[in-house]
C-alpha cells in the first residue's frame, strides 16, 4: 500500500514555528509566573512541544539534508542555545529541581544527534544512536516519548508507511504520563492542515533558537522583580 508523502510549504513550516512559539510563551508564562494555575493555558501549551518536534523531524528528513551537513549545524545551534538557557531554566525550576531534566533545546539536540547517527547506516552508527537515545532520553524534557515522536515522524517523512504512524500516535498518547491529559493529540489535525495550506511566511534565521534562552531569561527576571508573581 502506498502512503502519501509529507510535503509542507516552507512558508507553512515557518507559520507552524511561530504558532508553536506563541504556545510555548503561553505555557511558560502560566508555568513560571502563575504556577500553572490557569488550566486553559496549560492545555494550549501541550501542543508546543509536538509541533516543534514535527517541524524538526520534517526538516531533517528533507532530501540531501544529511549530505549538506544540516544535522551538524542544528546540533551546534541547539547546544549553544540550550547552554545559554540553562541558568534561567534551573533558576525558574528552583533549587530542588537540580540540573535534571535538561531543557527542551537539549531534547531536540538528542533527537537530532540520534537521527544523525542513524543516517550513517552502519552498525556502529545504529549502536551509537541507540546509546544516545537511551541515555539522552533519561535526562531531557519529555524523555523518551518526545524522542520517539520525532524519530517516527522523521521515519515517515523519509519512507511513508503505516508503522511510524502507529508509533507516533502511541508516543503522543503516552505524553499523558507527563502532562496528565490528551491535549497533545490536537497536534494531529494541525499537522494535517499544514499539508493542505500554503502560507507566505518568510523565514527568520536563528530567531527560534535565540528566542528560547531570551524568553526564559525574561521570565526569570520578571518572576524575581514583580511582586505580583513572587507573592503568588
Amino acid at each position: 500500500m502506498n502512503y502519501p508523502r509529507v510535503v509542507v510549504a516552507d512558508g507553512t513550516i515557518e507559520a507552524i514555528k511561530w504558532f508553536s512559539l506563541i504556545l510555548m510563551i503561553i505555557d511558560h508564562t502560566n508555568k513560571y509566573l502563575y504556577k500553572g494555575g490557569i488550566p486553559v493555558l496549560f492545555n494550549m501549551g501541550r501542543l508546543a512541544m509536538p509541533l516543534f518536534v514535527l517541524v524538526l523531524a520534517y526538516n531533517l528528513a528533507r532530501p540531501m539534508a544529511f549530505e549538506r551537513g544540516v544535522h551538524i549545524r542544528i546540533i551546534k545551534r541547539l547546544a549553544l542555545c540550550g547552554s545559554l538557557a540553562t541558568p534561567a531554566f534551573l533558576a525558574l525550576g528552583g533549587l530542588l529541581a537540580g540540573w535534571w531534566p535538561l531543557n527542551f533545546m537539549f531534547a531536540l539536540l538528542v533527537l537530532t544527534l540520534t537521527i544523525y547517527l542513524i543516517e550513517h547506516q552502519t552498525i556502529t552508527g545504529y549502536l551509537a544512536a541507540a546509546v544516545v537515545f537511551l541515555l539522552g532520553g533519561s535526562v531531557v524534557e519529555y524523555w523518551w516519548p518526545g524522542l520517539i515522536l520525532g524519530l517516527s515522524a522523521w521515519w515517515y517523512c523519509k519512507t511513508p508507511r503505516l508503522a511510524p504512524v502507529i508509533i507516533a500516535t502511541i508516543s503522543i498518547l503516552s505524553l499523558r504520563l507527563i502532562s496528565g491529559n490528551y491535549w497533545a493529540l490536537a497536534v494531529l489535525p494541525v499537522a494535517l492542515i499544514a499539508c493542505l495550506v500554503r502560507l507566505p511566511v518568510p523565514r527568520v534565521q536563528w530567531a527560534f533558537y535565540a528566542f528560547y534562552p531570551l524568553h526564559l531569561t525574561a521570565l526569570w527576571i520578571i518572576s524575581m522583580t514583580d511582586t505580583t508573581f513572587t507573592n503568588l
